[in-house]
């Protein structure tokens, strides 16, 4: 009996570490293709008016690959990273992530100019990524006020969005408050959508501050 309940709880173990792997594997894949897009301000730099084209096209091209996924016709490469990188709550559903997160640089660069647009972008890459892989690898502490986000994660966001915001305008009044700003976005029950509330709310402030005396 004691085996059968050793092997019986052995089982379980692996079947979670093994789903644990998994998911931390999608969520791997999905920051990898969030990270990408730190580039768009250094494209935007060489050429502005091509970059947003190109997050316009990006963003309909995707759309329109999801859309036939979803019935059946698979596009190579685009629908198998689109699968590797989606959540549980996707199977089934248009996977919105990509969507978001092209409109989210999209935003930035088009209501703000450097270097606001520069460090909203950076805080979207690095910060709301950052917090997503460090939550799901490390998160353990997840008090009420964080509606379920983890204490490891939102450190994480904060001290990305600081490091990246001080390289850009080392200005370390700016990039704190810039970081402070991008925790609490990234804390909110926003899904997806974060991707858009994020840089839009931290190029706002950024660019506000730009016109105050500090």
């Amino acid at each position: 009996m004691k085996n059968s309940e050793f092997l019986d709880s052995w089982f379980l173990g692996w079947v979670t570490v093994q789903t644990d792997l998994e998911t931390l594997k999608r969520e791997v894949v999905r920051k990898i293709l969030h990270f990408l897009i730190a580039l768009s301000p250094g494209m935007a730099a060489v050429n502005r008016p091509l970059t947003v084209l190109l997050l316009i096209t990006g963003v309909i091209l995707y759309a329109c690959m999801e859309r036939f996924r979803l019935v059946g016709i698979r596009v190579p490469l685009i629908s198998q990273l689109t699968s590797m990188a989606s959540r549980a709550r996707d199977e089934g559903h248009f996977v919105l992530g990509p969507v978001t997160l092209g409109l989210g640089a999209l935003l930035a660069l088009l209501f703000y100019p450097a270097p606001a647009a520069v460090i909203a972008i950076y805080a979207l890459a690095f910060g709301d990524g950052c917090a997503s892989l460090i939550g799901k690898s490390f998160g353990v502490t997840r008090p009420a006020f964080l509606l379920g986000k983890s204490v490891e994660g939102s450190l994480a966001c904060f001290c990305a969005v600081f490091l990246s915001a001080f390289h850009v305008s080392p200005d370390y009044r700016t990039a704190l408050f810039a970081a402070i700003v991008a925790t609490l976005v990234e804390a909110l029950p926003l899904k997806d959508y974060d991707n858009i509330a994020l840089p839009v709310t931290v190029g706002f402030v950024v660019q506000a501050l730009s016109g105050v005396s500090l």
